[in-house]
């Protein structure tokens, strides 16, 4: 394994708490378990009263431990009446191999814009927050490889070392069931420039207004070169590149101009030498992804869509939407930008999912709209009204700018099970 007198060194002697036991947790088991099998870490599954509990539900009432790895979707406070070095698996892996990793991170657009570096540069490695646990690809890692890690909010908040190369998308609100506020959040994501050092590389997009107020405020304390990028600031030769780009919307074609971007920093290559590749990349699933046509229809699966502005994104990108399906679990964030949205937007139906479909609807009831309404939770009655009231050669959308967890593990179940419905017709 490169570098793994590294990796070992971080973790040798000392007493190890693993917290959560999902993906990256029993990861994280087999690596202790391969560097040091003499280690025997504990795991807890969680927590209840202040204690951590065993998968028996059994804990002790001290404390033993003085370095715990947690898990991504764990917050931070429920370790704070603890004394020890919190890590995690995404923090260890920066420490020993961050000089050889291009992160991506941003509220929206991390899957795709990794997706897109990682198939621009032959012979990168792909993994972090896209399925593929850090710890799980080092056999593959070598002196000359390039690591492309998706990075979520949860991954960077305890980050020592952050990526060579480090990317930040945009900037909205989400995840606030995790942090005390919103600027919590922000600055969860910020430590990928913020944990950077003299030689590295940050990119950031200044069409979003979030992003570009947080980076211009906190400018003095990054170390890395800056990069801002812009749709509005372009060559001649990124227009040509953009407009052979395969995916829809401007959205998209900010993910594939920093893409574009950053792989020629990478290689060390002209920007054009990027234009066959890019225009043979093909979009992910759940991610305006067209499930087919069935009876006439046209149906679009972007159930990745958990915020009001990529429900917007999606509409806008499509150009036509005839039925707007909408709505899941409530988090808590505002929803004006959206019910402005929906207000003038040419649409013919409006199907309201879940406590967060009805709070948009209590909050759109209030304005003259022209659209037919459903409210309705479930998806084996949705779709066939949806066939019902969007006319021939019309376009449904399901781009439900909320979280799915009111009624599905994932988005990714929630878009599978949509497409189930659709196939059922």
């Amino acid at each position: 394994m490169y570098r793994e007198h590294q990796l070992k060194a971080l973790l040798e002697g000392r007493r190890i708490l693993i917290a959560g036991y999902g993906r990256e947790g029993q990861s994280a088991e087999r690596l202790i378990g391969r560097l040091l099998p003499e280690a025997k870490p504990a795991i807890a599954t969680k927590v209840e009263n202040g204690k951590w509990l065993d998968q028996d539900d059994r804990w002790h009432d001290d404390w033993p431990f003085d370095l715990v790895i947690k898990s991504p979707g764990i917050p931070n406070f429920q370790f704070s009446i603890f004394n020890f070095q919190l890590t995690s698996l995404t923090d260890l892996f920066l420490q020993v191999y961050g000089d050889q990793v291009i992160g991506v991170t941003g509220t929206k657009g991390k899957s795709t814009t990794a997706s897109l570096i990682h198939h621009l540069l032959p012979g990168s490695i792909l993994a972090g927050n896209i399925g593929v646990p850090l710890f799980d690809i080092l056999d593959e890692i070598r002196e000359d490889s390039i690591v492309v890690a998706e990075l979520s909010c949860h991954q960077l908040e305890n980050i020592h070392r952050a990526p060579h190369i480090a990317v930040l998308l945009n900037l909205f609100q989400e995840h606030l069931d995790h942090y005390e506020n919103y600027m919590g959040y922000k600055m969860a994501k910020l430590q990928i420039a913020l944990r950077q050092q003299a030689g590295d590389h940050f990119f950031y997009c200044t069409d979003n207004e979030e992003l570009r107020s947080l980076v211009e405020s906190s400018k003095l304390k990054v170390e890395s070169c800056l990069h801002p990028y812009s749709l509005d600031n372009i060559s001649a030769a990124e227009r040509q590149l953009l407009d052979a780009c395969p995916l829809a919307g401007d959205h998209n074609r900010g993910n594939a101009l920093v893409a574009c971007r950053v792989a020629s920093l990478a290689m060390r290559q002209p920007i054009s030498t990027f234009n066959s590749q890019l225009s043979t990349f093909r979009g992910l699933r759940h991610r305006m992804e067209r499930v087919g046509e069935v009876r006439g229809i046209t149906w679009y699966d972007d159930s990745i869509s958990t915020i009001p502005e990529a429900a917007i994104a999606a509409v806008k990108a499509l150009g036509k939407v005839d039925t707007l399906i909408l709505g899941g679990f409530d988090r808590g964030i505002d929803y004006s930008p959206l019910v402005d949205f929906l207000r003038d937007a040419p649409l013919r139906n409006v199907v309201f999912v879940g406590q967060a479909g009805r709070r948009v609807h209590r909050e759109l009831s209030i304005f003259n709209f022209q659209f037919s309404i459903l409210t309705e939770d479930d998806y084996t009655k949705i779709v066939p009204w949806c066939a019902a009231h969007t006319p021939q050669g019309g376009v449904v959308l399901l781009s439900p700018a909320a979280a799915s967890y009111d009624a599905f593990k994932n988005f990714e179940h929630r878009g599978d099970f949509f497409a189930e419905q659709i196939h059922k017709l």
